[in-house]
């Protein structure tokens, strides 16, 4: 018997499987050639025959250019936070030191994928001339962003931060740092440092921590004060006069 012959026959993708393959092989097409051109440049045309496909499957799976570039950013983000949740539950474990993983975190987006800031630049200005893409864009970072907020939660947790801080507002001013240093990475490599993501995180938590023990020692002084001004008054009220 030939081992053709013992060979298990080959499983078909499934339908969906199929799609998943398309949808993946569109996405790795246009990160090449949004990279290489340019949003504005760049057409559906080149990105469906560099993926193999015709211009029908880039609409069938996306809809459109924009949407296609839409949901490469959000898959971008997507990584990129993970990747931060995984280097704090490490540092939760005791494996690493989250400051210096952040940092590595931060020069491999800025240094090894070059092209990612300046095309998000690119897409957003885009979107502020084209203002019904913005829901579109807010729309599909929803998702990155929920994720980032619960590794925000868990980390105020841990600090034991106040309930009032918003874990929301934190993962915001975390994505906005995040993107904001590897900007100024790309113009001028020298003023951000491997290690300044994670100086930057540790000032923040450590602002937050410092503020919450701040709120609650100014709210018992100004209790021990109004308990003192009560008992002052009390002491020096003036007897009642004597009859005469």
């Amino acid at each position: 018997m030939s081992l053709d012959a013992d060979a298990a026959p080959k499983r078909r993708p499934t339908r969906a499987e199929a799609k998943a393959r398309t949808r993946q092989l569109l996405l790795d097409a246009a990160a090449r050639t949004y990279a290489r051109k340019g949003f504005a440049g760049a057409s559906v045309e080149e990105i469906a025959e560099a993926a193999g496909f015709s211009i029908g499957a880039v609409y069938s799976n996306f809809g459109s250019k924009e949407r296609l570039f839409v949901e490469l950013l959000r898959e971008r983000a997507g990584e990129h936070v993970s990747r931060a949740t995984r280097i704090v539950a490490d540092a939760q474990a005791g494996v690493d030191d989250p400051a210096p993983a952040l940092g590595r975190l931060l020069a491999h987006v800025a240094d090894d994928d070059p092209d990612f800031a300046p095309l998000q630049a690119e897409f957003w200005l885009y979107a502020v001339r084209n203002p019904q893409l913005m829901e579109t864009l807010a729309e599909q970072l929803r998702g990155p962003r929920a994720e980032m907020e619960n590794l925000m939660g868990t980390a105020l947790e841990h600090i034991g931060a106040r309930e009032s801080v918003s874990a929301e507002a934190v993962a915001t001013i975390t994505m906005a740092l995040f993107q904001g240093l590897v900007r100024q990475r790309r113009i001028d490599p020298a003023s951000v440092p491997d290690d300044l993501l994670g100086q930057a995180m540790q000032w923040l938590f450590t602002g937050i921590a410092t503020t919450g023990t701040a709120d609650t020692a100014a709210t018992d002084e100004t209790a021990a004060a109004d308990d003192t001004a009560g008992t002052d008054d009390t002491t020096s009220a003036d007897p009642p006069e004597e009859k005469r």
